[in-house]
């Protein structure tokens, strides 16, 4: 029997956390900083490393802050759902394969709202 210390997290609630703690606040924070702000009990050591994997990723920034860094994000919440939908189509070689099926698989206002979007050239 395992307890629930020893479960794993499902992959990547643990960066959304910490994207989610930086969101909430109102400038730079550091891993210290990150790490009380979190609801989950995570080493200071772990929420560094996470914080590193972040801005290496390119979602969240970082400014020194004496010997070390203090982080904030780069993209709002929409903007990492936009990189996460861009990643997981570049996985896949046939790209117009996996556009069609996304495309019929969208709710009738979502497929307005994207033609809408593709006939007025946002981005």
């Amino acid at each position: 029997m395992t307890d629930a210390k020893d479960e794993r997290r499902p992959a990547g609630e643990l960066e959304a956390s910490v994207m989610a703690a930086l969101r909430a606040a109102e400038g730079p924070r550091t891993p210290g900083q990150v790490q009380a702000d979190l609801a989950v009990d995570l080493a200071r050591t772990t929420v560094t490393t996470i914080l590193t994997r972040l801005h290496a990723k390119g979602v969240a920034g970082r400014e020194r802050q004496g010997r070390g860094y203090a982080y904030f994000p780069v993209e709002d919440a929409p903007g990492l759902t936009a990189r996460r939908m861009h990643t997981e189509l570049t996985r896949d070689a046939d790209r117009e394969t996996v556009l069609a099926r996304f495309v019929a698989k969208l709710s009738d206002d979502d497929e307005r709202i994207l033609r809408e979007l593709l006939e007025s050239g946002e981005q």
